[in-house]
């Protein structure tokens, strides 16, 4: 039967990618050795590392003056990366709360600096972005996170930023068009729409850097990772080359532009479908509605264990709503194809 992955993360990757990885784990370049027994100093993955970065700086659109990074850590080893590197001694940066990962960046900030939160929706469960609030003049920098993989939100305009302008993309890069030249720092655990758990993406202008008088540990020092190349350590081979094949599928199915018109087409019709049909109702506001992350309730609680049942059969996986949120979510990431979607929607439509 086929799969049909909703998961929220670790997320759906596309078929081809998935087979050469298969194939490079028993023999990579015909070497007749694994992708993960070669030296990470070898050429082969200084290639495969040099074609990753590569892509990103393609697809992106990078202009010159950046450094692209693949760390380890997840982006919540960003969370106190970016203020170690960037908050001055005594400094303070804004914050907007949006959700559960939010708030997380913002508790590792508080440990450095001061934070001072200038959007927060938590008052409604984050079911919605904040909007029309002003960001300090005298912060170090402004943090936002694009995209909310519980609440099923997503910030579809950046605020004007007087100062540095950090953002965790870790659900929604490479799914819609992004103008890098207006952010300092961007970081993304690739778990949710760029590959497997075990890398992270930091695009970050170079000249933000060093200009803190605090002495940051070496492994925590952004420009350490930059002198290295990413491998001041033993780096995630197997991550970066899957994250790798996952940026050349993007790239030869047309890249950001052709993705971003599919994926705003399986959101268009799983919304209509929820908000078409009486048993179901969204959880986001709509004007604020993730297309990465698509949460919605079963109002009648006694028919969830037919549309369970359905969705079991139908080999959806992954389908359940987070423990805060309750629930169902639909993760659409840009490897779900239309017609997984549209069989969701058929089942959606099965129950009376």
């Amino acid at each position: 039967m086929k799969k049909h992955n909703f998961s929220a993360g670790p997320c759906i990757l596309p078929q081809e990618a998935l087979q050469q990885a298969s194939q490079a784990i028993l023999n990579f370049n015909n070497d007749n050795l694994s992708l993960i027994e070669i030296s990470h100093r070898s050429q082969p993955f200084i290639d495969v590392m040099d074609k990753a970065r590569s892509l990103v700086k393609e697809l992106l659109e990078i202009p010159e003056g950046y450094s692209i990074l693949f760390l380890q850590g997840g982006a919540s080893l960003e969370f106190l990366m970016a203020p170690l590197n960037l908050m001055q001694n005594e400094g303070k940066a804004a914050y907007t709360n949006t959700g559960a990962w939010a708030k997380k960046a913002i508790t590792e900030a508080n440990n450095i600096g001061e934070v001072i939160v200038v959007g927060d929706s938590s008052d409604k469960n984050y079911n919605y972005i904040p909007k029309g609030y002003q960001i300090p003049n005298d912060v170090d920098y402004f943090h936002c996170t694009s995209n909310n993989t519980i609440y099923g939100t997503q910030m579809k305009e950046f605020p004007s930023c007087p100062t540095l302008m950090v953002c965790d993309m870790s659900s929604d890069i490479f799914s819609r068009k992004i103008n890098v030249n207006n952010f300092d720092l961007i970081y993304a655990g690739a778990q949710k729409n760029m590959g497997p758990a075990g890398t992270t993406l930091v695009i970050l202008k170079d000249e933000i850097l060093g200009k803190t008088e605090r002495k940051i540990p070496t492994m925590l020092d952004y420009k350490t990772h930059i002198k290295k190349d990413s491998m001041f350590n033993t780096p995630p081979v197997f991550p970066i080359y899957v994250s790798m094949l996952n940026l050349q599928w993007l790239k030869d199915l047309g890249g950001i532009e052709t993705i971003e018109k599919i994926n705003q087409e399986k959101a268009k019709i799983l919304y209509a479908e929820i908000d078409r049909n009486p048993l179901f109702t969204g959880t986001a506001n709509k004007e604020d509605r993730s297309n990465m992350n698509i949460c919605f309730l079963l109002k009648d609680a006694s028919k969830e264990e037919l549309f369970n049942q359905l969705c079991d059969d139908a080999g959806i996986n992954g389908i359940k709503g987070h423990r805060s949120v309750g629930g169902y979510r639909a993760s659409i990431y840009n490897a779900m194809p239309i017609d997984s979607v549209k069989v969701l929607i058929d089942i959606m439509k099965k129950i009376k």
